[in-house]
């Protein structure tokens, strides 16, 4: 790697990045974010040098170019106690070490005891409204410290105006300290061609049509009340149509088992486990709807999943999602197994109404893209070095 006496120019930067969210085939919404972001400002700027700063020995696909140093910061970040260690006492050493001109962060942590100017990416404050759905001392961690990096970052940025003005009020934060910097989606996913579609459907659902969740499956996507409402769906409509979860059980619940454990069509609800990017495209673009009912969303990358598939919508009318859709989905009430269940007849049985969600998907996803993302996020550096 070369070091940062390469650059000839002389306004050229040299750019600690926390990286600690960038793990192989473990990519959610905070790495997705990260990786669309940094792949492209990193190519795209070469007359900076950016230290990635990783908690555990880093693959080789993060490393996007050649002004990239990656560097292993232990001990590996995966409790409140290693957060604390990590970030209030290493990385302040670690940014004088590295003369560091800027910290960026793109999941929200960050130290608090460094000189360095800092940009950090917040995405929502989940946390604040319904912390136990975390373990005790995350949620300890969370509601202690993020104020605190709200406050300290030199800008701030986040993923919807929603989550803009949530931050802003509920940390007092100066509005103008804070740049939205809407998701963006794979260029992958695309729609899926009929053939394909029966494949897929045979492979999951005996060639019955499904609905689709896709999620880590935590407490405030509201699989409790997807699967109340699949019951209800089923009782009314007494179709063999199926319910596909797709996900990991990281934070699986008792109250989530039980309410699975209880339900009367519980045969026809099928779990893929976590699959990869071009997998999902054709689970997601074979599927009769996507059933995205959470309680609580700075974004919802989904969303965009769904409208570039071309697959209907089902989601929440609350926070961030009614922001991110438009008119582009069916809103429901996610606190009511009934309105959720009343979009699933809807959607089943009304292909005008199906055929309208698609197209009206196609015209809102224009809106988005991690081009646009990168960019936004670029620009909100500069707008932190003055």
């Amino acid at each position: 790697m070369k070091d940062s006496n390469f650059f000839e120019n002389s306004d050229a930067m040299k750019i600690v990045v926390n990286t600690q969210c960038l793990i192989k085939n473990r990519l959610e919404g905070l790495g997705w974010f990260s990786y669309e972001t940094l792949k492209r400002i990193t190519t795209q700027h070469p007359e900076h040098e950016f230290v990635f700063v990783f908690d555990r020995k880093w693959d080789k696909e993060f490393i996007f170019s050649d002004n990239i140093k990656p560097i292993i910061l232990y001990p590996p970040s995966r409790h409140p106690f290693l957060w604390h260690l990590r970030f209030d006492d290493l990385f302040p050493f670690l940014l004088m070490k590295q003369k560091a001109d800027l910290y960026l962060s793109t999941d929200g942590w960050m130290p608090l005891h460094t000189k360095v100017k800092t940009v950090n990416v917040i995405h929502d404050l989940n946390f604040e409204y319904y912390p136990k759905d975390l373990p005790f001392w995350y949620r300890k961690y969370y509601q202690f410290y993020f104020p605190r990096f709200a406050r300290k970052s030199t800008r701030l940025a986040t993923v919807s105006e929603y989550s803009k003005s949530d931050i802003a009020h509920k940390y007092n934060i100066p509005i103008e300290k804070i740049d939205v910097i809407y998701n963006g989606c794979n260029e992958k996913y695309k729609e899926i061609m009929p053939l394909q579609q029966d494949i897929i459907r045979w492979e999951y659902c005996f060639n019955q049509p499904y609905f689709v969740f896709v999620g880590s499956l935590h407490p405030r996507k509201n699989l409790i009340n997807l699967f109340k409402a699949f019951d209800l769906f089923k009782t009314q409509s007494d179709t063999g149509i199926k319910m596909l979860i797709v996900g990991k059980k990281r934070w699986w619940t008792d109250e989530i088992d039980l309410t699975f454990e209880s339900m009367k069509y519980k045969e026809d609800v099928i779990f893929t486990g976590h699959v990869e990017s071009d997998r999902l495209n054709e689970i997601i673009g074979s599927s009769l709807a996507m059933t995205y009912v959470s309680y609580f969303e700075g974004f919802g990358i989904p969303i965009l999943e769904a409208f570039y598939c071309e697959t209907p919508l089902i989601t929440s009318n609350v926070t961030a999602m009614p922001e991110i859709t438009g008119d582009a989905a069916l809103l429901v009430d996610p606190f009511s197994p009934e309105s959720i269940a009343n979009a699933m007849n809807q959607v089943a049985f009304n292909e005008t109404l199906r055929q309208d969600l698609i197209a009206k998907g196609r015209i809102r996803r224009q809106a988005f893209s991690w081009q646009k993302s990168a960019d936004l996020l670029w620009n909100c550096i500069e707008k932190a070095m003055g």
